[in-house]
């Protein structure tokens, strides 16, 4: 079946899927009036440790695409518009890239071929769906262990150990350094160049969360490049601030119809820290301990959109749902960078979790509290597992009461 062919059925196929009654939208919600419906309605699709897909390493190319597919198809049947697909987990790749050697997690060994090409089939069997493809990178982490004899001998990493730092049990490329960030920049948008993805996406990772008793060793890094500023804390925070302009730069430059998004911690700074940030008592600011100055990025537009991960239930005692959403709200307010809140789908049902995870509406209220606000124009589920088990219903419930109708991303 022909590329035109295939795109025409799976538009059919959507469109008998989202024929749901009307009655059934919440009232009041944007994304539930007649007529043209415009907001983000994401899901992550993460590969590290083989979170999400595909289910074991080392499957043959037919099983993974068909997992991928599932995948694919799990978030037409919601009624989705986006999936944000992990292709660089650990400064590797899942197309054929010429700068860091295949993920480890499709082939079952790091720069072993496996024998398709990930990436440019989600792209080609997503926009058949009718989908936006955003390739999900980590800029910074190397390694889940901390022994580079890990890494095959032609990685950059073992090539340049001087980029590496060993941080509590893992590699980090140092962010201090401008040649690495240079080269993790021109990684990334090897992907960009070669595919039409619709998105660039970052997550939370830029400096490592901090470890009790552990010290990122980045002296050599801070005396030859630290120069002129206040604090080795300001030079860090530099240092990520001029990865994101940098990066929107390239994406801008190479693919000028793509989105360029972070997805940081849900924290910027509690209010007790700083009288511009949040009414949260959180363990982690992302400002002090990441080195990741989101609320700027977002003031100043040096991003298109932003997903905060306000991975939390409402009334949480600590971080509060419905305090952050209005905070995160106030920030995007008048900028032009586009605000949605990142769900935490993988806590509805886990019998770990607080009473208000059991409770399948939990998600459904962050909705339809996110409803009054009018800064946020849309939501991204954590995560595609999840969102396939949906243990206790709680995302066919958002699908039924919130997502009614089809919608294109908001542009």
């Amino acid at each position: 079946m022909g590329r035109v062919s295939r795109r025409a059925f799976a538009v059919a196929a959507l469109s008998a899927l989202t024929a749901a009654p009307a009655a059934s939208a919440a009232p009041g919600r944007a994304g539930h009036r007649r007529g043209a419906v415009t907001e983000m309605r994401g899901m992550w699709l993460a590969t590290v440790n083989n979170r999400d897909w595909p289910s074991r390493a080392g499957l043959r190319a037919s099983e993974q695409r068909a997992e991928l597919i599932e995948h694919l198809d799990t978030a037409v049947r919601h009624r989705l518009n986006t999936v944000i697909f992990q292709v660089r987990p650990t400064a590797d790749a899942l197309w054929p890239s010429e700068y860091e050697p295949w993920s480890q997690y499709v082939s079952g060994s790091q720069g072993r071929d496996p024998g398709w090409d990930p990436l440019g089939t989600a792209v080609e069997e997503a926009h058949a769906r009718g989908l936006e493809l955003h390739a999900w990178f980590n800029p910074y982490r190397v390694a889940l262990r901390d022994d580079p004899a890990h890494l095959v001998p032609s990685h950059p990493a073992r090539r340049n150990p001087d980029w590496v730092v060993p941080y509590a049990g893992k590699l980090h490329y140092n962010p201090g350094l401008p040649e690495v960030r240079s080269f993790v920049q021109d990684a990334m948008l090897d992907a960009v160049r070669k595919y039409p993805v619709d998105g660039v996406h970052f997550d939370d990772y830029f400096y490592p969360y901090p470890v009790a008793g552990r010290t990122f060793d980045d002296d050599g890094a801070f005396r030859a490049h630290g120069g002129g500023f206040s604090s080795r804390a300001a030079w860090r925070r530099d240092n990520i601030d001029r990865l994101v302009r940098e990066t929107a730069a390239g994406v801008r430059r190479v693919r000028p119809t793509a989105r360029f998004g972070v997805s940081p911690f849900g924290v910027w700074r509690n209010a007790a820290t700083d009288a511009r940030g949040s009414d949260t008592r959180a363990g982690v600011q992302t400002y002090d301990d990441l080195y990741a100055d989101t609320r700027t990025w977002v003031r100043e537009g040096w991003v298109d959109y932003i997903v905060p991960q306000l991975y939390w239930h409402i009334g949480q005692d600590t971080a509060d749902y419905a305090k952050l959403l209005p905070w995160w709200a106030e920030v995007a307010r008048g900028s032009r960078t586009r605000l949605y809140v990142g769900e935490a789908l993988y806590k509805a049902g886990d019998p770990a979790e607080p009473a208000a995870w059991q409770d399948r509406e939990e998600l459904s209220r962050h909705l339809a509290l996110a409803a009054g606000h009018p800064q946020v124009r849309g939501h991204v589920f954590f995560a595609a597992k999840d969102m396939a088990e949906d243990r206790t219903g709680a995302m066919a419930r958002v699908s039924a009461g919130h997502y009614a109708q089809p919608a294109g991303t908001p542009r």
